[in-house]
């Protein structure tokens, strides 16, 4: 007999798997189930939100390390032009003799000196 009742509770339980709901019922799983949905699209737009949040923080400090290569190389850039300048100025002293050949020796180191204030103002 026990074998018997046991079919017989799975077929009730099944069958009750298929019946319909109150339309209070189905309206307050439908409400539910929007609820649900909606806290799930705004947990992911969140998300998203943030992840776009650190994507543009990575990519302005990328630019920013950027800035600052370019910067150091137009340094050393400028740096080289003004010593090349200076030796060539220095090379071309050496043609006079005594106070002519000082004074133009002053006047590349003068040079010189200026050159690299003004380019100091693009070493970062």
């Amino acid at each position: 007999m026990k074998i018997l009742l046991l079919p017989i509770l799975a077929a009730l339980a099944l069958a009750g798997c298929n019946t319909a709901e109150s339309p209070a019922e189905v309206s307050q799983d439908v409400r539910d189930a929007r609820r649900d949905a909606a806290q799930e699209v705004n947990v992911a737009r969140r998300d998203a939100a943030e992840q776009d949040a650190a994507a543009n923080r990575e990519v302005a400090d990328q630019r920013a390390d950027s800035a600052s290569v370019a910067a150091k190389g137009a340094y050393a850039v400028a740096v080289a032009e003004i010593q090349g300048n200076y030796k060539i100025a220095f090379e071309k002293c050496e043609a006079l003799a005594g106070a002519e050949q000082e004074v133009c020796k002053e006047q590349a180191d003068a040079s010189l000196e200026a050159a690299m204030g003004r380019a100091s103002t693009l070493n970062p």
